[in-house]
């Protein structure tokens, strides 16, 4: 055997019996692999701030990882994407902007919207973004967003609510004084809200945005 390589998504969400636990176990497992002469590898994915909350006891457990950060796709980047799933369709370029425009670059929802394209086209078809864009958007609201509101309370879902509903994108806590500050505190570790400044916060994403206002 050459190698083998375990992916696990959104490591965040496996917290039990806590984080600490979590990271030390991995690491430990993956050391003996490699004591063992047993070519074995991890790649999880996890917020940013994965490890920020780890006390001492998973300091080497940090170290462990090599952490690579994935920002938003460049047009380029995107177009690149969008040749390699749809190679023969004639207007893969116009697609991958309008993809671009849509997704601002979140490589999830790029892969998202692409997936959800390959199973509706047939191949070589021309990729129609807008007749396809309302199936493919509830599809989103089930498969992600869905489950983005199925780990807050009904208090943080009402407040995630309140933010589509503001004119500007970006607000200031002050503005919203009716919600506890732990709310936001809460939000923006499970990644539905992004903190941008000292009190000033957005939701992650123009699409859960959309979803949240069109929802009740």
């Amino acid at each position: 055997m050459n190698g083998l390589v375990f992916f696990l998504d959104d490591l965040h969400n496996l917290s039990s019996p806590s984080r600490d636990a979590v990271a030390l176990a991995l690491r430990d497992q993956f050391q003996l692999f490699g004591v063992e002469n047993i070519n074995c590898s991890i790649c999880f994915s996890a917020p940013a701030n994965y490890f920020s909350n780890i006390g001492s006891l998973a300091e080497p457990a940090v170290r462990f990882y090599d952490k690579a950060y994935l920002n938003p796709f460049s047009l380029a980047e995107t177009s690149e994407y969008v040749d390699a799933i749809f190679g023969t369709a004639a207007n893969r370029g116009e697609f991958a902007q309008w993809l671009h425009s849509k997704t601002c670059g979140h490589p999830y929802f790029i892969a998202f919207v692409c997936r959800q394209f390959a199973e509706l086209t047939g191949a070589g078809d021309k990729l129609d973004a807008t007749g396809h864009w309302r199936e493919i958007f509830h599809r989103l609201e089930k498969g992600k967003f869905s489950a983005d509101l199925a780990q807050v309370t009904d208090r943080e879902v009402q407040l995630l609510r309140a933010l589509a509903r503001c004119e500007e994108q970006e607000i200031n806590r002050k503005e919203f004084a009716d919600y506890a500050r732990i709310y936001f505190t809460r939000l923006t570790d499970r990644g539905l809200l992004i903190r941008t400044g000292r009190g000033h916060y957005r939701l992650y994403h123009p699409l859960f945005r959309e979803f949240l206002r069109q929802t009740k």
